[in-house]
């Protein structure tokens, strides 16, 4: 990976992986899905949106990287990137994945959620 993040006049923050750490398994998968499409230097965006049976939920989508405004962390040589809102609510997370088949997928965990559904798709802050 190079080590360009972003452009210089671009207005966004360096964060670290107190935000968000993601591990080796959603790493090699996120690489892997980023090199699919085509944009090795891409991102992984995890933004916090209304919804699900605890309230929040977790939204992911592959991006080209970061927008002005976000926190950019990396972690497990892949790029994360996250608006300053969701930041609130993403701060100390861990994003994983497993090839299981019923609940298989990236998760990311949050151990300091005040309740989590019984699903494992959204919790409360």
């Amino acid at each position: 990976m190079t080590t360009s993040v972003a452009p210089a006049d671009l207005k966004i923050k360096m964060g670290n992986e107190r935000l968000i750490k993601v591990t080796e398994n959603a790493s090699r998968r996120l690489r892997s899905l980023l090199e699919k499409q085509g944009r090795p230097q891409g991102a992984l965006r995890v933004a916090i949106i209304g919804g699900g049976c605890s309230g929040l939920q977790y939204k992911m989508d592959l991006v080209d990287g970061p927008a002005p405004r976000d926190i950019l962390v990396l972690s497990s040589d892949v790029r994360v990137v996250i608006d300053p809102k969701s930041a609130l609510f993403v701060s100390g997370s861990l994003l994983d994945f497993s090839e299981d088949l019923q609940k298989g997928g990236f998760k990311v965990t949050k151990p300091n959620a005040v309740a989590h559904c019984s699903c494992g798709e959204s919790f409360a802050a």
